[in-house]
């Protein structure tokens, strides 16, 4: 099959007989009133490397790497693309160019063009460019409202491929609800407080399963004593005068330790209020584990890490994170934090296509 190179990389069968071929295995291109084909950049540079497709441009043929090269100068971020382009084609997907903001939209494996719906939209990113929490959400929403499943392939620097299917989940679980009659006295010392009260001790450890026991008493971290504090299930006494503490001196303190208490306690509290038991994350990397009931009768399902909604990090950073969820059986889940707006929540979850 041969074809006519044009200025901007894309290139046109123009004989029908040829064209119906080309477009009958695999259905690259468009086909024009005339039945000739108009393959995309993507397609004209896979296609010329699969040997199936002949460039001309005046009266010479033009190599694979002039058409590769002519491609990468019209379109920035083209070389990572074309990559994630080329395997999901050799994996026997029909790949087409996505609706922006997308890189391209993907048929499931046997479908037919204009009458299978795609299944996937999927970005296509290098490792280079920051992981962009707020984008996400978007491209989330976006795939969720049509109805697809939303891929990120990331491009690492030896060009090998790593998959993402990006959710936006809804963390729920059983927790019954309960609360103390009366609010109990917790000790403030340092970064940690203390309930003794046997009662409180039974009730916020083992049945709602608040803090460590250890002996007789219940520790509790600072993220916890507020939000009981909140709840009015708390108050706060500090240890070495006994005088009461004021919730604002509670967070005062908590954030000194912590730059980032405010969203973590936001995503706690939502957390919480969502039913789940919600224990620190640090043996995994992680803010937070959440259980659906007491860990007691139940392996936490979630990973979460809390981040302000607009948070930018590198790729490397949630590779690892995603890593460590999915070898510990868990769902690794993001969640977004901005003032006066409900919290988000966005899962990553590396697969094969």
């Amino acid at each position: 099959m041969s074809g006519r190179l044009a200025d901007d990389a894309t290139v046109r069968v123009v004989d029908p007989a040829e064209a119906g071929q080309v477009y009958a295995k695999g259905f690259f291109g468009t086909v024009d009133s005339e039945g000739g084909l108009t393959l995309d950049r993507y397609e004209s540079v896979y296609l010329t490397e699969m040997g199936r497709l002949d460039v001309r441009r005046g009266s010479g043929t033009v190599p694979w790497a002039s058409v590769f090269r002519r491609a990468v100068r019209h379109e920035p971020g083209f070389a990572a693309r074309y990559l994630v382009f080329r395997d999901l084609r050799q994996r026997g997907y029909v790949v087409r160019a996505g609706p922006p903001p997308v890189a391209f939209s993907v048929l499931p494996r046997g479908g037919t063009l204009h009458k299978t719906p795609a299944r996937f939209w999927v970005e296509a990113l290098s490792e280079r460019v920051p992981f962009d929490l707020a984008r996400l959400f978007d491209l989330a929403d976006r795939a969720q409202s049509a109805k697809k499943t939303l891929l990120l392939a990331i491009v690492d620097e030896e060009s090998d491929l790593t998959y993402y299917r990006i959710r936006r989940p809804s963390p729920t679980g059983a927790l019954p609800p309960r609360s103390l009659p009366n609010p109990t006295d917790g000790w403030l010392a340092e970064d940690r407080v203390t309930v003794h009260d046997p009662v409180a001790v039974a009730e916020l450890g083992r049945e709602l399963a608040y803090g460590s026991r250890v002996g007789d008493r219940l520790e509790l971290s600072l993220l916890e004593a507020a939000y009981l504090v909140e709840a009015g299930q708390l108050r706060l006494r500090d240890a070495r005068s006994g005088r009461e503490v004021a919730p604002e001196r509670l967070a005062r303190r908590a954030r000194r330790l912590d730059r980032r208490f405010d969203e973590r306690l936001a995503a706690y509290r939502d957390l919480r209020g969502r039913r789940l038991v919600v224990k620190t994350g640090f043996k995994y990397g992680a803010h937070f584990r959440a259980y659906p009931r007491n860990p007691e009768h139940a392996h936490a399902r979630y990973l979460v890490q809390a981040v302000p909604a607009d948070h930018r990090a590198t790729w490397p950073e949630v590779a690892g994170n995603v890593r460590v969820a999915q070898g510990v059986r868990k769902e690794f889940v993001v969640a977004g934090v901005a003032p006066s707006r409900p919290v988000r929540f966005v899962s990553l979850e590396r697969i094969r296509p």
